[in-house]
């Protein structure tokens, strides 16, 4: 089969589409067969497991034959791999050389530094940008306010999530049952310092993530530096799902309770702004 023969064959128009499960629907597209080889990639990089040909074009509203040719030219280019016994198609080498150089450049770090750059020339306080890794939150940009004190939230430091209004706002973003395979048991919290209303203890946690839910932000006093405070937001991807969370941390008898409000609302913008930057959702 030719190249021109592929492409011809894979080329779809919205109106040749069959509705399927799953489906929607969709504005004709310039580049049909680039959209839907797209389309599969994202539907298989969405599923736990391999899915068989015709389960992919039940679900995108495709014909079975374009289904099995861009399979077929994803295949010879790695992309899919072809599972014969199962007669299912999983994701290639290629999806994940891709995923590997979306680590290596670094986008969450060059999208949300300007934003984070931007914020602390507003409010005049030291912001950051933190992932969950672990337990941990794991610090990938700092942007230190002017005259302000450093921080031990530097880029590349971990701490534990519990402890963070970073990673408060992350966990407070994951279904409780993924919290809960986090927090197995009492050994998994640590504590910084002696502070009042120590969070050591599953229910505590629990607790304190449904006020961050209710609240739509979280925040820290004290727990990682004592004197200081923080304020958080996350950061969310297409599905709902936390990538990373914005944070602020300022000196407590510096900023009124009355005042952390307005400062979440900012974070929370920000936190926002960064969620459609990676073609994310951002809260509601």
């Amino acid at each position: 089969m030719t190249e021109g023969t592929v492409e011809s064959s894979a080329v779809v128009s919205s109106a040749e589409a069959r509705p399927g499960a799953g489906s929607e629907p969709r504005a004709a597209s310039k580049v049909p067969a680039a959209e839907n080889t797209l389309r599969i990639l994202k539907l298989l990089a969405s599923k736990r497991g391999p899915m068989a040909a015709s389960s992919i074009a039940t679900s995108l509203g495709l014909p079975r034959s374009s289904v099995y040719h861009l399979l077929g030219v994803m295949e010879a280019n790695g992309f899919v791999l072809h599972l014969h016994e199962e007669q299912r198609y999983g994701l290639g080498i290629s999806a994940f050389e891709l995923s590997s150089a979306y680590s290596r450049q670094e986008p969450l770090s060059r999208l949300g530094r300007p934003l984070l750059a931007s914020l602390v020339d507003v409010i005049g306080e030291s912001a950051h940008l933190a992932v969950l890794h672990g337990r941990d939150v794991l610090y990938i940009v700092e942007e230190r306010a002017k005259n302000r004190p450093s921080l031990v939230t530097d880029v590349g430091v971990r701490l534990p999530s519990h402890l963070t209004a970073s990673g408060r706002a992350i966990l407070a973003a994951l279904p409780k049952s993924q919290v809960r395979a986090l927090y197995p048991n009492a050994e998994a919290f640590t504590a910084r310092h002696e502070v009042e209303g120590a969070i050591m203890k599953y229910s505590a946690l629990s607790s304190h993530l449904d006020q961050v839910r209710q609240r739509g932000y979280a925040t820290e006093h004290g727990e990682v530096t004592p004197g200081f405070g923080s304020i958080a937001a996350a950061v969310t991807d297409h599905v709902g799902w936390p990538t990373a969370a914005v944070a602020v941390t300022f000196l407590e008898d510096k900023l009124p309770a009355d005042q952390w409000p307005a400062l979440a609302a900012r974070v929370q913008k920000v936190a926002d702004e960064l969620s459609i930057r990676i073609h994310g959702r951002p809260a509601k």
